[in-house]
């Protein structure tokens, strides 16, 4: 996983409450069995008309928002299924961090687990962020070190996260690498339980 520091990025305003992970990645695209490959579906019923033409009006579709890698929502984001699909397809489509007044809790834990970075912001804060982005190209710096949130002009906001879930975005690690820190207790647990079952 893709240590998450210090991470400065076009902001793509998407400021509806209760997206769901359904919107986030519908599930007739669940079917793979990589966490690749999920970005081309993210928001598929909102990015694509029915026809399978891209719908100009949604806010990815814009040329204005090409490469955005910051993406600012309504309260509850994720709600809905606990499918981890939606962080794969955020994080495969270029996203790093996700800035909503409420996420929720299965998806930001989900989220975390896979180096994509939930920012919890006052609601008047992420209005006033999602309205920047609209207005013109708008870049945020997100700092997990010193927990803030920049604009290019001034600090906007700190925000907090749980001490364990920043510990593995600072430096990287998922599950598997958290377990593979301990390499050398596990191998010497199942080498004195191999000799007891000799």
């Amino acid at each position: 996983m893709q240590p998450f520091r210090v991470h400065t990025g076009l902001v793509a305003p998407l400021y509806r409450p209760n997206i769901d992970t359904d919107q986030i990645v519908p599930k007739q695209f669940l079917k793979r069995i990589e966490r690749t490959g999920f970005g081309q579906f993210l928001f598929y019923d909102w990015r694509y008309l029915p026809d399978g033409r891209p719908d100009p009006s949604f806010v990815l579709n814009m040329p204005r928002y090409r490469g955005a890698s910051v993406l600012v929502a309504g309260r509850n984001f994720g709600c809905g299924s606990s499918r981890e699909h939606a962080p794969w397809a955020l994080a495969d489509y270029g996203f790093r961090a996700v800035i909503a007044p409420s996420f929720a809790d299965i998806f930001a834990n989900n989220a975390i687990k896979n180096g994509l970075l939930p920012v919890v912001l006052d609601e008047e804060i992420v209005q006033l962020i999602a309205t920047r982005a609209e207005q013109s190209a708008y870049t945020l710096t997100i700092d997990l070190e010193q927990g803030e949130v920049r604009d290019p002009n001034a600090s906007l906001a700190r925000f907090q996260i749980d001490p364990f879930a920043r510990h593995c975005l600072l430096n990287g690690l998922d599950e598997i690498a958290l377990t593979l820190q301990h390499e050398t207790l596990i191998a010497a647990y199942e080498e004195r339980r191999r000799r007891r079952d000799l």
